[in-house]
């Protein structure tokens, strides 16, 4: 077994331990090596670091939490009731979409409860 292989091995076992369904056909690969995570969760994840920096230089969006949220959510429904199938890289733009706003209304909250002057007595 090569180090790459043992190394993409261990890649998608995190990538199952986070809740991923990992399916080859909604996934990217490189190099032959299909990515941990499929295009969704690995839109999500670059979408929350890009959150977290928006709201550091820019503060909160609502309508970016409220957009990315219902984009995505969108984006699945139609392609679980309607039968509509989605490509990866829509899947991928989505859950960057919604990582970003979540991530941008949690930096929001985290400010709030850590830097909030309110005392609990």
């Amino acid at each position: 077994m090569r180090l790459c292989d043992g190394i993409w091995i261990k890649l998608m076992r995190a990538g199952a331990m986070s809740g991923c369904h990992q399916r080859a056909d909604r996934s990217f690969f490189l190099f032959g090596y299909q990515f941990p995570v499929c295009a969704r969760c690995l839109g999500c994840a670059v979408g929350w670091c890009g959150g977290f920096l928006l709201y550091a230089c820019c503060g909160f969006l609502p309508q970016l939490a409220v957009f990315g949220s219902l984009i995505m959510a969108a984006d699945w429904s139609v392609q679980r009731f309607w039968g509509v199938e989605s490509t990866n890289l829509r899947r991928f733009l989505t859950g960057m979409l919604f990582g970003a706003g979540v991530s941008n209304a949690a930096g929001y909250i985290i400010a709030g409860v850590f830097l909030s002057d309110i005392s609990i007595k």
